[in-house]
């Protein structure tokens, strides 16, 4: 059984408009939800074996910050160029190269990427996955036989939800 979290970076900011899209910040808001995501996955007793993110600095540091929640090394989060802005195939291929080890991943990524691949993944109609949001998917198989329509939704999360 494989377990696959895809987290949406949080709130990002546009106050720098020169930046590249791949170097914006998170705002005041993300750098608080990104924590709060973290301490709930945190009491749901979630700890991925693996961590990787979008280079995109919003993407990132939203990594950075659930990593430090859960107690995850910071220095073992891995940066994969694939994520930054992917489609579902690219995704699917991220996914898929994984090793049978990891038993649980979380991918830090962006939109609509993201929405569309768990929509994909688990035959689901969640309309948007807001910033800072998650979705958990649960896999009967290897991470190399995964396809469209194989993953189970556990829970979708976001900060504007109830906890």
């Amino acid at each position: 059984m494989k377990t696959l979290y895809l987290v949406r970076h949080a709130k990002s900011s546009w106050d720098y408009p020169h930046l590249a899209d791949i170097d914006r910040p998170l705002n005041g808001r993300g750098k608080k939800n990104a924590p709060e995501m973290g301490r709930r996955l945190r009491e749901k007793g979630i700890l991925p074996n693996q961590l990787i993110s979008s280079p995109a600095k919003r993407a990132y540091k939203t990594a950075k910050e659930i990593a430090k929640q859960l107690g995850y090394p910071e220095h073992k989060i891995r940066i994969d160029h694939d994520i930054y802005h992917a489609g579902q195939s690219s995704l699917l291929e991220v996914v898929r190269s994984q090793t049978d080890e990891v038993e649980s991943l979380m991918l830090f990524g962006h939109n609509p990427g993201f929405t569309h691949f768990a929509n994909a993944l688990a035959n689901e109609s969640i309309a948007n996955v807001p910033t800072a949001g998650i979705v958990a998917i649960r896999f009967d198989q290897g991470w190399d036989g995964i396809d469209y329509g194989d993953g189970e939704l556990i829970f979708f999360d976001y900060p504007k939800r109830l906890s």
